[in-house]
């Protein structure tokens, strides 16, 4: 998911491995943004960026860019080498796939929780059921925060590993499995393209209209 951007130079304020080759890198904020959007990240000012969503609140002094580490990937392994005051070159904030106050499901997968934290922070919880699959319990990044304010909201869908307080099986297994999903409501998906395309299935199966699904696929 590469795209040609205008980049500036920033500083990184910290690096967090918040699961083993899971990280979220900071720095300080530069523009405004709505909670949802991404920005494109590289190396120099030269090379070609790769889009990642923001991951903090609007009004957050620091910006969060979640990231797992793609072993063959050029970008990811050097940004998690980076340490506090070196530099990484960064997009301005673009992308249309935002929320509201109103009711709503958010639904993802892995490093896809990442726009559906920076709305959480921005406080767009209002209604909102939050489904995350992952394969194991270090999988659900962000959890505390997420099960403190959403409570019963908020459901985790464990596929490879008996997790405490999660389901066990697929976030698709999980949808199937329930009989009624709301047609009025707004549907977000944010994760790999099968899993967006899995879920949108269920979902008009399940008589939700496809203009109430609004999707974002990272590759």
């Amino acid at each position: 998911m590469k795209k040609k951007l205008n980049l500036t130079k920033v500083k990184v304020l910290r690096q967090r491995e918040i699961a083993p080759g899971v990280f979220v890198l900071s720095f300080m904020r530069p523009w405004d943004f709505v909670a949802g959007q991404v920005v494109g990240l590289s190396g120099s000012e030269t090379e070609e960026a790769r889009l990642y969503s923001i991951a903090s609140g609007e009004l957050d002094d620091e910006v969060d860019i979640l990231y797992n580490i793609n072993p063959e990937g050029r970008l990811t392994p050097w940004m998690a080498r980076l340490n506090t005051a070196d530099s990484l070159w960064v997009s301005e904030p673009f992308g249309t796939f935002t929320s509201n106050g109103e009711p709503g499901w958010w639904i993802a997968s892995g490093t896809g929780i990442a726009p559906f934290r920076s709305m959480f922070r921005t406080g767009l919880t209002n209604g909102k059921k939050l489904l995350h699959g992952g394969r194991d319990s270090q999988s659900f990044y962000f959890s505390d925060s997420f099960e403190e304010v959403l409570g019963e909201n908020y459901v985790r869908c464990c596929s490879r590993q008996v997790c405490p307080h999660a389901f066990h099986g697929r976030l698709t297994q999980y949808l199937e499995g329930l009989e009624h999903l709301p047609a009025d409501e707004k549907y977000y998906l944010c994760g790999s393209a099968e899993m967006v395309v899995d879920v949108r299935d269920i979902l008009i199966n399940k008589g939700v209209p496809f203009d109430n699904i609004i999707s974002e696929i990272y590759f």
